[in-house]
């Protein structure tokens, strides 16, 4: 999904199915997606947006509300799960979806959000219920809290999103909101991007203020990170549309409306992004008036323009589906789609090629995440 600068790249290798299925033509990438209200994760076929049913299953290892998907540079899959009151990252196969145990040893995570893997060889984990940035080393072992809020403008007020650029500056979103200490949140300030010194500790606004989008509910909820053609920095907003940015300077580049449900304002809200190696943009989203059934959206992440699928209009390249139940986390891997009847754990699949990464729920002001 992410990362310039830090995909960690190797050999794709596919095999075949063992099994009846054996011989069909598959998909040679997938989409996984993390459903926050059904607790698992389900897998698309990253071409034709076939679904290829669950490459985690609900709850497996405690799995609960899984907002980020991040591919760590051993090709296992990083998730962050927990509730406002507790969290943990969970740690699965990268290839097959097996449960490998939890990651975090130490520390204490409040609905964690964004996992990045830094260039200094630590994983930092953003506890959005705690206005935190926590940091372990690769083995999972608790250091430090990198960062803390402080309740001030400007501040690490409700941080979502992580990503390392290619300079080693880490870049974060943020809601607006200030924990209370006691579970609640007040919304009080701008959502904003930030950017810290992981040297120094010293943070800025790299984004200080976000006009709202036409259709949205007239608030900015900035939430998923990527890196897009040509390095530029991509953020989803919750509150409905993907801004893209100069990585070097912050200047607004360009906006993307993704409003699919051609209500005004819309019912529908955003999720994280994540890029294929062709430079197609996905996002997911989901309908509040709809029971929160969830998409997929398709753009071409050089232009902007919507590539819908054949027979959908504006962006949908998954059309609503009962099996998307207000996904949030959304993760690029060149891995295999079962066809129908297949399951998961037969497929033999290729090396995992990047620290990419999403990510999760979000508020509507009315509501947290």
């Amino acid at each position: 999904m992410k990362k310039l600068g830090w995909h960690f790249l190797s050999t794709v290798i596919f095999g075949a199915v063992t099994t009846l299925g054996a011989g069909l033509p598959k998909a040679q990438a997938a989409l996984l997606v993390g459903n926050t209200e059904s607790n698992n994760v389900v897998i698309y076929d990253e071409r034709t947006g076939r679904y290829g049913g669950e490459f985690i299953p609900s709850g497996t290892g405690g799995l609960t509300s899984p907002d980020d998907l991040t591919f760590g540079p051993d090709g296992d899959l990083y998730i962050s799960s927990g509730t406002d009151t507790s969290g943990a990252i969970l740690r699965f196969d990268g290839k097959t979806g097996e449960f490998l145990g939890r990651f975090d040893q130490g520390g204490q995570l409040f609905r964690p959000y964004g996992i990045a893997f830094g260039p200094d060889g630590n994983v930092y984990v953003s506890s959005f219920r705690s206005d935190q940035i926590l940091r372990y080393d690769a083995t999972g072992k608790f250091l430090d809290v990198f960062a803390t809020g402080t309740g001030t403008a400007n501040g690490l007020n409700g941080p979502d999103d992580l990503l390392f650029g290619s300079d080693g500056s880490l870049y974060v979103t943020t809601q607006g909101s200030v924990a209370d200490g006691t579970g609640g949140i007040s919304f009080l300030f701008d959502s904003q991007i930030l950017k810290y010194d992981i040297t120094t500790g010293a943070s800025s606004a790299f984004v200080p203020k976000a006009t709202p989008l036409a259709d949205s509910f007239d608030f900015v909820s900035f939430l998923g990170l990527a890196f897009g053609p040509y390095g530029d920095l991509f953020a989803s907003d919750f509150a409905n549309g993907i801004r893209r940015y100069n990585p070097q300077t912050g200047e607004l580049l360009a906006s993307i409306p993704t409003n699919y449900t051609g209500t005004s304002p819309s019912s529908n809200f955003i999720g994280n992004l994540t890029f294929d190696p062709d430079n197609i943009l996905y996002t997911v989203g989901f309908d509040s008036t709809q029971g929160n059934r969830g998409a997929i959206l398709r753009y071409d992440g050089t232009t902007g323009k919507p590539l819908p699928a054949s027979g959908q209009t504006s962006s949908l390249f998954v059309p609503p589906s009962a099996n998307l139940q207000r996904p949030i986390g959304i993760a690029y891997a060149p891995i295999t789609v079962p066809e129908p009847g297949v399951t998961i754990g037969l497929l033999t699949v290729g090396t995992l090629w990047g620290a990419r990464r999403w990510k999760r729920d979000r508020p509507q002001r009315l509501s947290d995440h």
